[in-house]
C-alpha cells in the first residue's frame, strides 16, 4: 500500500522521484504554503545553510535535490514539486526531510494538505500521506526519505510547530535571520498524535469557537444591566492599577477609572478634571444593533468618534484625545432600551503591541506601541458569517492620526508600523490578530 498513516513507513527502490506538497487552492485569499527540503546529517542537524532547498535557494549543489516549481492541477489543487534522486545524495546525508511553512496563516486553515511521491521515470505513485490533524501550526514536517540497511525508506511524519520556522530551525541546528531569540521563547513542537520515535519502529501502513474578546473591557460581573436608565458616575472601587505598557506620561493623564451606565441614547458628563492627552473608553453592550460613542463640544455638538460597533454583543475599546480644557462629555447612541456601560481609564492600562507572536482580539480595541519601526502581519476572521470590516489607525501625540490598514471580509495582509510611541486603534466587526515582524525575515524561506 502506498497510502500512509502518520508514523508509517515503507521501503523504496532508490529510483529518482518527484515529490509534491499538495493543497487545495481557491485563489489569492487562501493561505500561502511554501515547500522546502532539509538535508540532514547523522547527528540530526543540517551541516550548513547550503543543506536547505527552498524558494530562494532551489537546488542543492551535490545531492540531486531541487525545488522544481509550482503547478495547478485538476480539482483546484496546487502543488510545489521537489525532485529527489537518492542515488546522488551525498553519503554524509542520512535523511531528506520535506517540510512546509504557512507564513500568513496556520495549517489548520489549509485544505486537503498532502504529500505525494511518484517515480520520475514512470509516474507510478510511490507514497501518499494526507495531513488530517493540523491546527495552529505554521511550519510542519510532512515526511522524510532516509537510509536504512543499504537502501532507502519513506516515513510519514506530520510533526507541526506552533513556533513556525524558528522552532523548526532550532531542531535542525540552524537559525532564521532575526528570529533566533523568538525560537528560544516559544514552545517548539505541537503534535496531536504520538511523536515519531528517534529509533526505527516498523509500522504497518494504512488507508487513509465563539471568539472571545481580549480587550481590557469591564468584566461580566461589572456589566449587569441596570434596573433603570441612569447616566450618573459610578466611581470604580479604589485600587492600585499597574502600568501595563511603556507609553510616556505625556501620552495621557493618570486617573482612577470611572464607570457610567445607561440605556439607549444618552449624554455622559464625566466631571473629570484631566490634563491634555489620550483617554481610553471601554464599552460593554448586550443586545441591540449598532452602537456609537462620540465626544461632544461644550455646546453639545458632535466632535470626535471614539468607538463604533455593529455586533449585538459588544465588549470593545476606543480612545479619544482630550484637550485638557473642560471635563470630557460623551454621547452613547444605540437602540432604545438597550443597556450599556462605559468605563474611562488611562492609556497606561492598554495592552502593549509587542512580540513574539500575535496579539489577538475581537471587535474594537486599542493597543499601545513603543517599539522601533517594524513590519506587521494582519489577519481578520470576520463575524459569524466571515464578513465585516477590519481597519487599523495609528494615533500619535496631539491627536494626529493616519489610516494604516483596512480590508472588507475575512483575509490577511501586511504593512509597516513607524517607530513608537503610538496608539493602534482597531476597528473590527469580528475576530482579528496582529503580529509584529522584524523587516526582512520573510524572504529567508518564503516566496514573498
Amino acid at each position: 500500500m502506498t497510502q500512509m498513516i502518520k508514523g508509517g513507513n515503507l521501503p523504496l527502490s532508490g529510483e529518482p522521484m518527484r515529490v509534491a506538497v499538495v493543497r487545495r487552492f481557491g485563489g489569492p485569499g487562501d493561505p500561502q504554503v511554501d515547500a522546502a527540503a532539509l538535508l540532514v546529517a547523522a547527528d540530526g542537524t543540517v551541516r550548513s545553510g547550503d543543506d536547505l532547498v527552498f524558494y530562494n535557494q532551489p537546488e542543492h549543489a551535490g545531492s540531486g535535490v531541487r525545488l522544481a516549481g509550482s503547478a495547478h492541477g485538476e480539482g483546484g489543487v496546487l502543488a510545489d514539486w521537489l525532485e529527489i534522486d537518492p542515488g546522488r545524495v551525498e553519503p554524509s546525508v542520512e535523511r531528506v526531510v520535506v517540510a512546509a511553512s504557512c507564513d500568513d496563516a496556520t495549517f489548520g486553515e489549509v485544505t486537503d494538505l498532502y504529500l505525494r511521491a511518484v517515480s520520475a521515470t514512470t509516474g507510478e505513485q510511490l507514497a501518499l500521506y494526507e495531513v488530517e490533524d493540523a491546527t495552529t501550526e505554521t511550519a510542519i514536517l510532512l515526511g522524510e526519505f532516509y537510509r536504512r540497511g543499504g537502501g532507502w525508506k519513506f516515513r510519514a511524519v506530520g510533526q507541526g510547530y506552533d513556533s513556525g520556522l524558528p522552532g523548526l530551525a532550532k531542531d535542525f541546528g540552524f537559525s532564521v535571520p532575526g528570529e533566533t531569540d523568538a525560537a528560544d521563547e516559544v514552545p517548539e513542537v505541537t503534535d496531536s498524535a504520538d511523536e515519531v520515535p528517534e529509533t526505527e519502529t516498523e509500522t504497518e501502513t494504512g488507508t487513509a469557537p465563539e471568539a472571545v474578546t481580549e480587550a481590557e473591557a469591564v468584566t461580566e460581573a461589572e456589566v449587569a444591566p441596570p434596573s433603570a436608565p441612569v447616566s450618573v458616575p459610578a466611581q470604580a472601587p479604589a485600587f492600585a492599577f499597574a502600568r501595563c505598557n511603556d507609553l510616556p506620561e505625556q501620552m495621557g493623564p493618570e486617573f482612577t477609572p470611572v464607570e457610567f451606565s445607561g440605556r439607549g441614547r444618552e449624554v455622559v458628563d464625566t466631571g473629570l478634571d484631566l490634563t491634555k492627552g489620550f483617554v481610553v473608553v471601554d464599552l460593554v453592550k448586550e443586545g441591540g444593533r449598532y452602537v456609537e460613542v462620540v465626544t461632544l463640544t461644550i455646546r453639545g455638538r458632535r466632535w470626535r468618534d471614539v468607538l463604533t460597533s455593529r455586533p449585538a454583543h459588544t465588549h470593545g475599546v476606543g480612545v479619544f484625545a482630550h484637550d485638557g480644557q473642560a471635563p470630557p462629555r460623551l454621547r452613547v447612541d444605540t437602540d432604545d432600551r438597550t443597556a450599556w456601560t462605559i468605563r474611562l481609564r488611562p492609556v497606561s492600562t492598554l495592552r502593549p503591541f509587542e512580540g513574539p507572536g500575535p496579539v489577538e482580539g475581537y471587535g474594537p480595541d486599542v493597543l499601545a506601541y513603543t517599539g522601533d519601526e517594524t513590519d506587521v502581519r494582519y489577519r481578520f476572521e470576520g463575524d459569524e458569517d466571515k464578513e465585516g470590516y477590519f481597519g487599523v489607525q495609528i494615533h500619535r501625540r496631539g491627536g494626529h492620526w493616519q489610516h494604516q490598514f483596512s480590508r472588507r471580509d475575512r483575509g490577511r495582509g501586511s504593512g509597516d508600523l513607524p517607530r513608537g510611541p503610538r496608539l493602534l486603534v482597531v476597528q473590527a466587526d469580528g475576530g482579528w490578530s496582529m503580529e509584529p515582524r522584524r523587516p526582512g525575515i520573510a524572504g529567508f524561506w518564503t516566496r514573498r
